[in-house]
């Protein structure tokens, strides 16, 4: 518990870390209420059958579609997470302070925990506010309608597997981070993981080779198959989501105990 008061402390004195983590939640705002407007239209246009077009020519339910919405307005800005959780892993690197960590706390799996712990408290913190301004912007289209929605089980068992894929998957960047020692790689090894699913050239050529990276595992836990195209059911979506924390943790927590403390 010391350890990992003293990574939260490191990371609440960072300037890095509100930099980075307040252009993230500054686009999400901006992209939200630029996107109210369509929004209300759409909204408003949605037919006496109860169907919605969101995008021109798609006609879908309109609450499923709704929830679908929310789900995405979220999700890409999780995007952006793994990132952050490069940065505020990588951020003893630059000044060399982690040699200093490596010498005041003599259990080096200690330190590794703590530091993942200290990273994932904080990006649950940017998801949840991630989140709730989603879930503030299409409140204002839906309010009239449909003022339930946003706070049905559906919608927010949504939420929650939101959640868990941004803190799961910014892991990874930050366990990358600490693997290769260096912030710039870091990034842009999390970068090059997120740039292999956005292409969607696996989900095209070899779909189950698509369904093992965190972003295509993100899609296919939030998004309704019926509307986009999966690779993989949820059930694989959460497993995958899982296995790549876990094993690039460990593999940091292992090359950390076996480096020396410059």
């Amino acid at each position: 518990m010391s350890a990992l008061r003293a990574e939260l402390t490191k990371i609440a004195r960072l300037r890095g870390t509100w930099i980075v983590t307040g252009a993230i939640l500054a686009l999400h705002v901006l992209i939200t209420v630029a996107n109210v407007p369509n929004n209300v239209d759409a909204v408003a246009a949605i037919t006496p059958d109860g169907r919605i077009e969101i995008f021109a020519g798609e006609s879908r339910p309109a609450e499923p579609a709704l929830i679908e919405m929310l789900l995405a307005s979220s999700l890409q800005m999780g995007l952006f997470l793994p990132v952050l959780g490069a940065v505020l892993a990588g951020s003893e690197f630059r000044g060399g302070q982690l040699r200093v960590s490596l010498l005041a706390v003599p259990r080096r799996s200690t330190l590794a925990l703590a530091k993942t712990a200290a990273v994932g408290v904080h990006l649950f913190g940017v998801a949840v506010v991630v989140a709730v301004v989603s879930t503030a912007g299409l409140h204002y289209a839906v309010r009239n309608r449909f003022p339930g929605l946003l706070g049905s089980a559906e919608a927010l068992r949504g939420q929650a597997a939101f959640l868990a894929f941004a803190v799961l998957s910014a892991l990874v960047g930050a366990a990358v981070t600490l693997i290769v020692r260096s912030t710039l790689v870091g990034v842009l090894a999390t970068v090059a993981i997120l740039a292999v699913t956005m292409t969607q050239v696996l989900a095209v050529a070899a779909p189950q080779v698509d369904a093992v990276f965190p972003l295509s595992a993100g899609r296919n836990l939030l998004l309704d198959p019926a509307a986009a195209r999966l690779t993989a059911g949820p059930a694989h979506a959460l497993a995958v989501l899982v296995a790549w924390p876990v094993l690039t943790t460990a593999v940091a927590g292992v090359l950390l105990a076996r480096r020396d403390a410059r």
